[in-house]
């Protein structure tokens, strides 16, 4: 019987203080994924083996790829804009955080429609980047449509994570880190709706749920902070398997590569552990199974 997954490769030791929202673009066949407080969107090209950062004036918590392969949604801690990465050009998408600078944005993802869901939280980053201590569980949980019109469809959310729906488009996932929780949602694939919220995982002993990447079996591969693993979960929530890995902080993941069977993970360095070297650095593990692309959110006229 064939191996679930291969080594564990250091792709690129980085450092990131907290690598987070890795989006794999099949077109160019690159990775994009985020610093959150350095400020950072980062780029990997692994058959050019090329290497390259750009630097914003807030967090960077969440990317998505567009119908525009050229253009790419950000979202950064108090707001959403629209990037080229090939010219560097940035405007306002026109959504905003309204209660900015005390929350901000964190996890974000598009659905099978086209629009973007995006969760806020208690503000935690000041202005140059340091972490400030801000407990609450007042964050929201937006859905927001082509047209610019924000819904709201949770409340009461410490840290917003793993926002990702099964391959049949049926049902929608996200986390609660605070809460050390995933729930599953009945997600309309025709309207985009949620419904029937449920638990989905609770694994207390293992840290919390960060992001999270689905494969094309419909498998929730849940990468965990301050819990040295990755967590393989099926569609009825039984853990499928673990993955142990080489540092502390696992963040969040994205299937890439030739027929998306790389999984490639980021890390954090904030908050690790003495002798924790490689934290923050960018990793990969060789998978026999394939990941989902990555929907693409509409941009309106």
């Amino acid at each position: 019987m064939q191996e679930l997954v291969g080594p564990i490769t250091c792709v690129l030791p980085v450092g990131d203080a907290c690598g987070e929202a890795a989006v794999w673009d099949d077109t160019p066949g690159v990775l994009y994924w985020c610093d959150v407080t350095r400020f950072l969107i980062h780029r990997f090209d692994p058959r050019a083996r090329t290497f390259e950062s750009w630097f914003f004036n807030e967090p960077v918590v969440a990317l998505s790829l567009s119908e525009d392969p050229d253009l790419m949604l950000v979202a950064l801690g108090s707001k959403l804009v629209w990037w080229r990465p090939g010219t560097d050009e940035r405007r306002d998408h026109g959504f905003t955080l309204p209660d900015y600078p005390a929350m901000r944005f964190n996890d974000g993802r598009t659905d099978p429609l086209g629009n973007f869901w995006v969760g806020s939280m208690r503000n935690n980053i000041r202005a140059d980047g340091e972490l400030i201590e801000a407990k609450g569980d007042d964050g929201i949980l937006y859905r927001v449509a082509p047209d610019g019109k924000a819904t709201v469809w949770e409340s009461g959310i410490g840290i917003p994570n793993t926002l990702c729906w099964s391959p049949d488009a049926r049902t929608f996932y996200s986390a609660d880190s605070s809460a050390g929780k995933i729930f599953a949602y009945d997600f309309d694939p025709a309207t985009g709706d949620i419904s029937g919220k449920r638990l989905f995982h609770h694994d207390p002993g293992r840290g919390v749920p960060d992001g999270s990447a689905i494969d094309a079996e419909g498998y929730l591969w849940n990468c965990r902070f301050a819990g040295r693993a990755i967590v393989r979960i099926a569609p009825d929530g039984r853990v499928d398997k673990v993955i142990d890995m080489p540092v502390g902080n696992i963040t969040t993941a994205a299937f890439g590569g030739a027929n998306r069977r790389t999984l490639y993970v980021t890390s954090a360095s904030i908050l690790r552990t003495e002798g924790d070297r490689l934290a923050g650095a960018l990793w990969a593990i060789e998978t026999a199974t394939s990941g989902l692309p990555e929907n693409r959110v509409k941009v309106s006229p």
